[in-house]
């Protein structure tokens, strides 16, 4: 399978955002889900930082064995993209690069505080919108992306 095989489209990414909707989210499913990421973290044996903000909180922060604080900063600069943009940091880097461009090249916003690479998730709660984020970092950024949708899915049981 090539790479590019490999790689979900624009409407892959936006079906999963459609479909991984909660009915409400609070500091306990934040929790749970926080749990679940470093679980499945452990059982990988994956280097990662785990981060699950709700309306400018952070609910829950874990970092796993060989994560540093660089991890940290990417969590941050992912979770500005989902903030401003209300969907997944991948989806956001992935549109742009389907214009032909790049979310460095063409956002406008500094790099420094913004990366629309994979691993941060918007949280929609049904009948609301998006209330906050689940995000990854450590890993390569679409198997940080993948690891927060299995996450989701398994919490949402769909």
């Amino acid at each position: 399978m090539t790479q590019a095989q490999n790689t979900p489209s624009v409407a892959d990414l936006e079906a999963q955002e459609q479909r991984l909707v909660f009915r409400t989210f609070t500091h306990d499913d934040a929790w749970a889900l926080g749990s679940l990421l470093v679980e499945l973290g452990r059982e990988r044996q994956a280097p990662i930082a785990v981060d699950i903000h709700r309306a400018g909180q952070q609910l829950f922060h874990a970092a796993l064995p060989g994560s540093t604080p660089d991890n940290d900063a990417w969590i941050a600069r992912k979770r500005r993209v989902v903030e401003r943009y209300g969907s997944a940091s991948y989806l956001v880097g992935s549109r742009f690069r389907a214009k032909g461009t790049t979310f460095e090249d063409s956002s406008r916003l500094d790099p420094d505080r913004y990366a629309a690479h994979g691993g941060s998730f918007p949280i929609t709660v049904e009948g609301v919108g998006v209330i906050g984020s689940v995000t990854v970092s450590g890993l390569p950024q679409i198997e940080d992306h993948r690891l927060v949708v299995e996450a989701l899915e398994r919490f949402l049981k769909v």
